[in-house]
């Protein structure tokens, strides 16, 4: 068989798992194009999708491999979808209410190679983020229904990992961190250009998934959930402030090791000097008292002249 006729039948094959409509006007010597140039690389002109507007794309392969490929169809259709996992098709999902932006970044992203689903609402992203598969998420902070920081924050209880790029016209400093916060991985205020738009998606697509990262830190009886940022010791909630969450997350991650008050002052407060208080000694007792008061057992302990340490008495161990 020929190469164009299993790459035709594979891009149609695609196009169907993908939810993609295809024309079925166009014939598979329609949709691949093959030409092969002096140095022995072969140029496949994909002709993708156009009722997705989606226009044309190129692969170039070393012919010896196309050919060695062709060999074994079922083994080219696997590297071949390998391929096209790796970055030149991306499934990305825009939750927009306003239908001239949703349908700007809906055909820009599809004329770049991409398969893209719309929301224009948030309940209906948020069962499309929770129910499906995505490689990005790109989303309005001001949306009917269920405003975006809700729903990414719904989306990150429920453990979805997946990046998202947060939209919006309120650009001071305290809305951008409140989305970061609430779970968003990176801010684009309104009004935004396309091309800056497509590379903080495709740097969002090239971070490493955090699928397999250890999300929870576990002492004894002493829990913290990083993703959802709770705590809890023999069952019970306790409630911390950003600052003493952060202590807490630095004694956890060197247990047993003794965490000095410079690296405190520098990892919690970004402090690269002595400021000369007692700032950590007035945070570490409040912590303290949340976390051992009330319990069988102190986890925290004060290493004199040297800082804190989080560890397990023996008799508990």
């Amino acid at each position: 068989m020929a190469i164009r006729d299993i790459l035709g039948d594979f891009i149609a094959r695609a196009a169907r798992s993908h939810h993609v409509a295809t024309d079925p006007s166009i014939g598979r010597r329609d949709v691949v194009k093959q030409s092969v140039n002096p140095s022995g690389v072969t140029r496949l002109s994909l002709g993708i999708f156009p009722s997705c507007g989606l226009g044309k794309a190129a692969i170039s392969l070393p012919t010896v491999l196309l050919a060695t490929l062709t060999k074994n169809r079922r083994q080219y259709r696997g590297r071949l979808a390998s391929f096209v996992r790796s970055g030149w098709c991306m499934r990305i999902l825009v939750i927009e209410d306003d239908r001239q932006t949703a349908q700007y970044l809906a055909k820009g992203l599809r004329q770049q190679g991409h398969v893209v689903e719309v929301a224009d609402n948030g309940r209906d992203g948020l069962f499309l983020a929770a129910g499906e598969k995505f490689d990005v998420m790109v989303v309005d902070r001001m949306l009917p229904g269920l405003d975006g920081l809700g729903l990414v924050k719904t989306v990150r209880s429920a453990g979805v990992t997946t990046p998202i790029l947060l939209l919006t016209t309120l650009g001071g400093i305290d809305d951008r961190v409140e989305g970061l916060e609430a779970g968003g991985d990176d801010y684009l205020v309104k009004p935004f250009a396309f091309a800056e738009l497509m590379a903080r998606v495709n740097a969002l697509a090239r971070r490493p998934p955090i699928a397999g990262a250890d999300t929870t830190l576990k002492i004894a009886d002493l829990e913290m959930d990083l993703l959802r940022r709770k705590v809890r010791r023999a069952g019970a909630n306790i409630e911390l402030t950003p600052l003493e969450f952060k202590l807490l997350e630095q004694l956890m991650r060197q247990t047993p090791r003794i965490v000095t008050r410079t690296m405190l002052l520098e990892q919690v407060w970004g402090f690269h000097f002595d400021p000369k208080t007692s700032v950590v000694e007035t945070h570490m007792s409040r912590l303290r008292g949340k976390i051992d008061k009330g319990f069988a057992c102190e986890l925290i302990h004060t290493a004199r002249g040297s800082g804190y340490a989080l560890r397990v008495p023996d008799a508990t161990r």
